[in-house]
């Protein structure tokens, strides 16, 4: 199958050997009763006379590009896409003669068959339902008539909450009504032509909402059903092009010059495309199959489209991967359906840390419902005699750290767009939340210093004191937080950050073979049960140490002699090896990455299922930061340019970086042959690394023209002192020139 998406909605679409056009639905909130994600439906069309069973001139192509699937044979083609302003799928059928078509729902969910691909079965799950719309549509719903939320708030000791709170989960109603151009009801199912036509359009309006009633569901589904019916196809496809096209105008990047370069650039690309498909939503990205899972046929899995291993819940160690190259990429819209969701269990977040512990502040499990609870199983069936503080699972029992990262990709986003709506309505309330968390939650030594005990290092070590990841995550973001304009964070904020950073103990270390590294803990205690690298957490995410930082020997030797090497899943090696500027081992990462696919799918782009499921979002999403991250970086406001990036590969690219600054350019031949950047007044904030490490780019020479001095930034080259002048033109009407240009200046001369 290939993959479509306008971010909510996503389909898998192929065509069977018998010529019929088949595609899943699914919907980034279409939770059951477990809290599972499940498909929207499954969708047939077949034609009649139908052109697409003769493989010699059958031919189906994604484009990318447009958002759109075309698929044709003998002058006839059928152009597929999801609008991507409205939660409608199209298929517009185009012909050289007259034919006829027939597109119906199958239905498979007909019995209430449980997919739960995790843990116990603990609310039934009922059958799908279809609907009679009259005489030219046709639809289908799935609705929850039972809940697991009463369970878990009683299991998990949050009754008092539940008192108070919506369930999430109950009358939750997703489905679809499917009408098209001179086409009436058949079946209960399946809608007919009803005279041959060269030109035939079909819609399928899809639509989730929580009702008390059905009545109230059906009544907003026929009322989206008969508003989409009036729409002219032609005229919104335009619209939808504009956004796609806009889409891809934000970032890219463009490897060539070699062929293990060029797969690496069909990479990158398609993996974004998953992303916008999916990225839009009500909720975050699932990492374990985003919206595009199929049927398998592994006899140990359940062979039905809605199962994924490891099933409903966000896991966060894998969930925010997808989200960091969203910030240099610019699709800072496609981050806020994860902060939407972890602002929204706030509440519940905070009523437990008070009930578990007795103290103010907020965290989030590891493995976490889309409301905000634990895995029910993570959390412990048999609760007699256990306090409501324990967790069962000791993999994720004194997980909390996950809430330190969620505040680092917070900062980050904030620096990149310097948008105050961030900063008020998520990055402040959550970590006031998080910080006071920590806070309260640990005691202090006799020097004042904080004790992280009990604690765990991520999954590897259960128990640990003084774990790095949570030292490191508590500098890096309390640091950051202090560099928020003071206005807007407030003198008693300041204080509070202020003194935690004075708290924390110091980084662990170790010596191995008389090289001091970081150690994944003070104190490890127990067995290794897994297999991350928590001591490089101080490279990636929380960025104390890398290029143009200090003492990057430290996490030089640290990477070397790193536990668990490995590159694929959720592994962040590759990210890390770019940000220690190790371009020759990034490069065979990243291309490793890109060319292992799952070897059951024809898309190139379907990953895994390495420790997940397909398609894995997290090896190809690691993938993507890696090649930014050797491609630019930032540095205490400094633009860092080719950090780690190889020298015969050549590149065209578009990056964000913070302040809203953006940076185009063309490196070829081993050198940079253009560079623009916006604001120009950021141009002096540039450092050249890696294969232009004390080389300037090329200067092209334009000619004499009336011109401006900008700015000037002195440095070093070859024991001169040199001088940048940038220069702007003072009459654009007048001259050819659209660009800024420079001059380089002896000092001395």
């Amino acid at each position: 199958s290939m993959p479509l998406g306008n971010g909510d909605v996503g389909s898998n679409v192929w065509v069977e050997e018998n010529g019929d056009l088949l595609f899943y639905i699914s919907k980034s909130d279409a939770w059951n009763e477990e809290g599972e994600l499940l498909k929207i439906g499954r969708v047939r069309v077949k034609l009649n006379p139908n052109p697409f069973f003769k493989p010699e001139k059958f031919k189906q192509q994604l484009i990318p590009g447009n958002g759109e699937i075309l698929i044709s044979a003998d002058k006839t083609s059928i152009r597929l896409w999801i609008d991507a302003y409205r939660n409608v799928i199209w298929v517009q059928i185009n012909s050289d003669k007259d034919i006829k078509a027939e597109v119906s729902t199958e239905i498979w969910r007909e019995n209430g068959v449980q997919v739960n691909g995790y843990g116990p079965v603990l609310a039934k799950q009922s059958a799908d339902s279809v609907l009679s719309l009259g005489k030219d549509s046709i639809a289908w719903y799935h609705r929850n008539n039972d809940s697991i939320w009463p369970y878990v708030a009683n299991q998990q000791h949050l009754d008092g909450f539940a008192k108070v709170a919506k369930d999430p989960v109950l009358n939750r109603t997703f489905g679809a009504t499917i009408s098209g151009s001179d086409m009436s009801v058949l079946n209960d199912t399946t809608l007919a032509s009803t005279k041959p036509s060269n030109k035939i359009v079909i819609a399928i309006s899809v639509l989730s909402a929580q009702t008390a009633k059905v009545d109230e569901y059906v009544k907003k589904l026929i009322r989206f059903n008969e508003q989409n019916k009036k729409v002219d196809a032609e005229k919104v496809y335009s619209k939808h092009i504009k956004w796609w096209n806009a889409f891809w105008k934000r970032s890219y990047i463009k490897v060539s010059g070699r062929k293990d370069a060029e797969l690496v650039s069909k990479g990158y690309c398609l993996q974004r495309f998953i992303t916008a498909c999916a990225g839009r939503g009500e909720y975050p990205i699932k990492f374990n199959g985003s919206i595009f899972t199929v049927d398998t046929k592994d006899p140990s899995y359940t062979n039905n489209p809605d199962f994924r291993r490891w099933g409903g819940c966000y896991w966060f160690q894998n969930t925010r991967l997808p989200y960091w190259p969203m910030i240099a990429s610019g699709d800072w819209d496609m981050i806020e359906p994860l902060l939407k969701m972890y602002k929204s269990c706030l509440p519940l977040a905070k009523y437990r840390a008070k009930d578990y512990f007795g103290h103010d502040g907020a965290y989030f499990p590891e493995t976490m419902s889309f409301f905000g609870t634990y895995s029910p199983e993570n959390y412990g069936m048999n609760r007699e005699g256990k306090h409501q503080s324990q967790i069962d699972n000791g993999y994720i029992r004194y997980y909390y750290s996950g809430g330190l990262e969620l505040i680092a990709l917070m900062l980050d986003m904030y620096e990149y767009s310097n948008k105050d709506s961030i900063l008020k309505e998520y990055l402040i309330p959550l970590s006031d939340e998080i910080i006071e968390f920590y806070d309260k939650h640990y005691k202090r030594n006799a020097a004042g210093k904080i004790i992280f005990s009990p604690a765990g290092s991520l999954e590897t070590w259960h128990e640990a004191v003084d774990p790095l990841p949570e030292i490191a995550g508590l500098k890096w973001v309390l640091t950051g937080l202090l560099k928020l304009p003071e206005d807007r964070a407030g003198d008693s904020r300041r204080k509070a950050w202020t003194r935690m950073l004075s708290e924390l103990p110091e980084l662990p270390t170790e010596v191995k073979d008389g090289h001091r590294i970081l150690a994944p803990a003070a104190q490890p205690i127990g067995p290794i049960m897994n297999s991350e690298n928590p001591e490089l957490y101080a490279v990636f995410p929380y960025r104390l140490f890398g290029v143009k930082r200090p003492n990057i020997d430290i996490a030089q030797y640290s990477y070397d002699y790193r536990r668990f090497p490995g590159n694929e899943g959720w592994r962040q090696d590759v990210i890390q090896a770019a940000y220690l500027g190790r371009s020759d081992e990034a490069r065979r990462m990243v291309f490793s990455r890109f060319i292992t696919k799952d070897s059951g799918s024809r898309f190139d782009a379907f990953w895994g299922p390495n420790f997940d499921w397909i398609p894995d979002q997290d090896h190809g999403s690691v993938a993507v930061m890696a090649l930014q991250t050797m491609l630019m970086q930032s540095v205490d406001n400094k633009i860092l340019l080719m950090p780690a990036w190889p020298k015969d590969w050549d590149v065209e690219f578009k990056l964000r970086a913070p302040g809203k600054t953006t940076i185009e350019g063309v490196y070829k031949d081993g050198k940079m042959q253009s560079l623009k950047v916006s604001p120009a007044s950021r141009r002096k904030d540039i450092v050249f690394c890696g294969p232009l490490a004390g080389n300037p780019p090329v200067i092209k020479k334009l000619g004499t023209i009336d011109c401006d001095l900008v700015e000037t930034t002195p440095f070093v080259f070859k024991d001169n002192l040199y001088r940048i002048e940038w220069v702007r033109h003072s009459n654009y009407k007048r001259t050819n020139f659209s660009d800024d240009c420079f001059r380089i200046v002896n000092v001395k001369t």
